[in-house]
């Protein structure tokens, strides 16, 4: 699938935010995979505080479930393997994942709320192995 375009696939079919088993599955893979996945991708994802906060926002029970569903979908394409662009091709391997998570963000704006900033901020700070990625760029 390397060369399927992003043009090809529908990014809202990519964010439907999933019935509830859905998105217990979801947050499950978000939770054990966002941490080396950010560590890997830090570098190309412009945005990564918002990415964090979006995280905390996604598995804060405070969140609407549509809200956390949503991102819990785009936080799930971020950490999976299989994507339409593989994240091992270095500068183009997150485009499509930094697209679907740029869309995310626009369609929630608003729900991530400083609680989640706040935490963004404590972890970027204090995460060991993102800390260190951080202060090498």
């Amino acid at each position: 699938m390397a060369d399927t375009n992003m043009d090809d696939v529908k990014i809202g079919e990519i964010l439907l935010p999933g019935d509830e088993e859905t998105q217990g599955r979801r947050e499950k893979q978000v939770k054990a995979k966002f941490w080396p996945t950010l560590k890997r991708a830090m570098r190309q994802v412009p945005f990564s505080r918002d990415l964090v906060a979006a995280y905390y926002c996604a598995i804060d029970p405070q969140t609407p479930t549509r809200v956390r569903g949503l991102l819990l979908a785009a936080l799930a394409y971020f950490v999976l393997p299989f994507d339409f662009v593989p994240d091992f091709f270095a500068v183009v391997g997150y485009t499509d994942d930094i697209a679907v998570l740029a869309t995310a963000l626009r369609m929630i704006q608003g729900h991530i709320a400083d609680r989640h900033y706040d935490a963004a901020d404590e972890a970027l700070g204090t995460h060991p192995d993102i800390k260190a990625d951080m202060h090498k760029a």
